[in-house]
């Protein structure tokens, strides 16, 4: 059904705000570029009004911490089919961008600067053209879509294209503009997608069942404290915490520690919580996490922000190895969501790699 957007001034009684409208969506679009955070905080803008190969241009382009791409299409005076199906059409174009196109698309749009550089800055992390563009989404940018558009958008999310849509609404209040937005689809669905179609440009086959767990930054959580207490965990960012979603009791995870490798495989023993309520059991008896692990002080201080708050899931281990003896070696799977179901003959191998490795895992 359609996305509708209203907001209330609180008093008694309640004011209803009205109604506005952008002077022009291209102040929408500045507006995003200088501050991105206003599509997604975990995204960095590399590119804008770029020319495809085949005459048309893209409003903006962004990448995520993964590596993968994401396509931004404003609406703007072009009827809602007609966006969707511009912006697959740019998504093909997108598709085949290799690591030179990226870095001159980047250098055109950040002049001086490198991207590889801006990257690691960003995220933390070194962004390698394997993971550069292998895979990407297309996000629309809108203040209203008809009803049978936005059937359209889910019919292809639920097939694992990865697409979604952003409403914004515009209200007057005190004779300042206000700008509200809101998701058709929860986001942590269309990055799974990502992750999913990510397996597109090779061979796909139906996933095996188990679930990939990257662990993160060394920074900011501990793998001896998961090992000792029980748990895999992911915050900073919706981006890093919403896929931990996925995960159900008797799901079974293999955990990968990026730039070192695999370093264990448990079953998940219960749904995801946040840092505030999740509690471990000690030798003194049971406390709350965050009084316990050594980056608690860290997780305190984001307790109350759902954006930025760590997560947690509880995890019965089968087999652990410490961080410095991770199994890596060419060939096996790896990507930085925190969780993913991986539909490539890739994970398929990993995984029997892993339990030759491991040994008998249950």
């Amino acid at each position: 059904m359609p996305v509708h957007h209203a907001i209330w001034q609180v008093g008694q009684p309640a004011v209803q705000l009205k109604p506005s409208r952008l002077s022009s969506e291209a102040l929408l679009e500045q507006m995003i570029v200088q501050d991105p955070a206003i599509l997604s905080p975990a995204w960095m803008l590399i590119g804008q009004q770029e020319t495809t190969a085949h005459g048309g241009r893209i409003d903006l382009l962004a990448i995520a911490p993964d590596g993968s791409l994401v396509l931004v299409e404003l609406k703007r005076d072009r009827t809602p089919r007609e966006i969707v199906a511009q912006a697959l059409d740019y998504a093909s174009w997108v598709a085949e961008l290799g690591a030179d196109r990226i870095t001159q698309i980047y250098a055109r749009f950040k002049p001086g600067h490198s991207l590889e550089q801006d990257f690691q800055q960003r995220f933390g992390t070194v962004l390698d053209e394997d993971s550069l563009n292998h895979a990407h989404q297309i996000v629309i940018v809108a203040a209203e879509l008809d009803p049978s558009t936005e059937r359209i958008v889910q019919y292809l999310n639920d097939r694992d294209v990865a697409i979604n849509v952003l409403f914004f609404q515009v209200f007057e209040h005190g004779g300042q503009q206000l700008l509200s937005r809101a998701w058709l689809i929860d986001p942590s669905e269309t990055q799974a997608n990502v992750a999913v179609t990510a397996a597109s440009k090779g061979d796909k086959e139906p996933w095996n069942g188990e679930f990939y767990v990257s662990f993160g930054d060394e920074r900011s959580r501990s793998w001896d404290d998961a090992v000792r207490y029980g748990f895999i965990s992911g915050g900073g960012g919706s981006w890093y915490s919403k896929t931990l979603r996925q995960l159900s009791p008797g799901d079974r995870v293999w955990v990968n520690i990026p730039g070192r490798g695999y370093v264990g495989v448990g079953v998940v023993q219960e749904a995801v919580q946040p840092a505030s309520d999740f509690r471990v059991h000690t030798e003194t008896g049971e406390q709350p996490a965050m009084d316990v692990l050594k980056h608690g002080d860290q997780y305190k201080a984001t307790a109350d922000d759902p954006e930025l708050s760590e997560y947690f899931v509880r995890v019965k281990w089968l087999h652990t190895v410490p961080a410095a003896k991770a199994f890596n070696e060419l060939g096996l799977f790896g990507n930085q969501n925190t969780v993913c179901q991986p539909t490539t003959p890739k994970w398929r191998h990993t995984v029997e790699r892993l339990k030759s490795v491991f040994g008998q895992v249950g």
